[in-house]
């Protein structure tokens, strides 16, 4: 007959406290890598994530390693290649004054003719009124027979130009668009350089003006987006008067077109590219973007920056992201380089991999 075991009861008692222990641990471990977690995303920072490097309010103290060394002086430094203005040429110069001398300045003697160039100096001078004012006037002429006047008809085009001549015109779009400045600071700009008043009203047509004289070219060029074979969008937004506005970017090959929009859904992708773009798409991970990927079978290049960002994030975690963050950096720096898209329709094309940005990618993943 057998033997019939019995059970200890500090045998049972401890095998109760492992298991109630381990149970504990278990919680413990979940709990710690949440609080990891935690942790890192509120230390992410511009190098870490998509925040601006205005958001780094706490940065890290400065390393001493450099102490000791001379401080770098202002200016160029040794062996640095000097840059001089490429002088203006004969047909660009108004006006050339000569010097001569009469006699030698030391002996008395009558000089020569020297083969050596003269030595010159160039100057650029804003005129004392650098605007031509011209005032058209349509007479008026007394006709007996019907007993009327009758005003002479002003040209069309002058009529259309109105106060300010196309030149200032431009001058003015120039200042509003890629000076980025105010309408206040385009007045006083005209007023104390130019030497015109013009009001902030005034100005503001005149923005509208040429806003509709670009509206057909500007329309052509988004025509054309959506047959570009690489695209790289982005948007960011901003207000106006209190309403808020996304400012899209649409960077083709050999232009850029901007759309502002009350929108930064997809819908502003459906209306600019379509539902049947065949290009690649390069943009950041926002959720518009995948949405028009899921939906519309668009082939899409993730930005590689916000790619090198998330890595450097993953080391910050806990050792169980090692590996995995360690396989995206060796992709970085090395795999990214031998990258291919596949184009829809099957076939594969390499896409325009930029050497500056993966070397930048692997500067950024060694420091980690």
């Amino acid at each position: 007959m057998g033997t019939r075991k019995t059970s200890c009861p500090n045998c049972d008692q401890l095998a109760r406290r492992v298991a109630k222990l381990e149970r504990q641990l278990t919680k413990a471990i979940q709990r710690i890598g949440e609080l990891e977690e935690q942790l890192a995303k509120a230390r992410k920072n511009s190098s870490t994530s998509s925040k601006p490097p205005s958001s780094d309010i706490v940065k890290p103290n400065k390393s001493n390693g450099g102490k000791g060394r001379r401080k770098r002086k202002a200016g160029g430094q040794p062996g640095h290649t000097k840059h001089e203005r490429k002088p203006f040429a004969s047909d660009e110069i108004d006006q050339t004054y000569e010097y001569s001398l009469d006699a030698c300045p030391d002996c008395g003697h009558a000089l020569q003719g020297s083969r050596k160039p003269a030595d010159v100096i160039q100057q650029v001078e804003i005129i004392q009124m650098p605007i031509v004012v011209t005032e058209h006037r349509a007479l008026g002429h007394w006709c007996p027979s019907c007993r009327k006047v009758h005003q002479a008809p002003l040209p069309e085009n002058v009529k259309q130009t109105g106060l300010v001549g196309p030149r200032l015109t431009t001058l003015v779009a120039y200042l509003k668009s890629a000076c980025h400045m105010s309408f206040s600071s385009i007045r006083k700009f005209l007023c104390d350089v130019v030497g015109v008043t013009i009001s902030r009203g005034q100005l503001a047509k005149l923005i509208r003006k040429v806003s509709a004289s670009l509206a057909a070219s500007y329309e052509e060029f988004k025509a054309c987006l959506p047959s570009e074979l690489w695209l790289n969008v982005d948007e960011t937004g901003h207000k106006d008067r209190g309403k808020k506005y996304w400012t899209w970017c649409f960077r083709a090959e050999l232009y850029t077109l901007f759309k502002i929009d009350k929108s930064r859904s997809s819908d502003v992708l459906i209306d600019v590219l379509g539902k049947e773009f065949s290009g690649v798409l390069g943009c950041d991970y926002f959720g518009a973007y995948r949405k028009f990927m899921r939906e519309f079978d668009v082939a899409v290049q993730f930005c590689l920056a916000h790619l090198i960002r998330d890595v450097k994030f993953l080391m910050t975690l806990s050792n169980r992201n090692a590996h995995f963050s360690d396989g995206l950096r060796q992709f970085c720096t090395t795999g990214a380089v031998c990258s291919a898209v596949v184009l829809p329709g099957g076939e594969s094309s390499a896409p325009p991999i930029d050497n500056h940005a993966v070397g930048c990618a692997d500067q950024h993943c060694e420091a980690s």
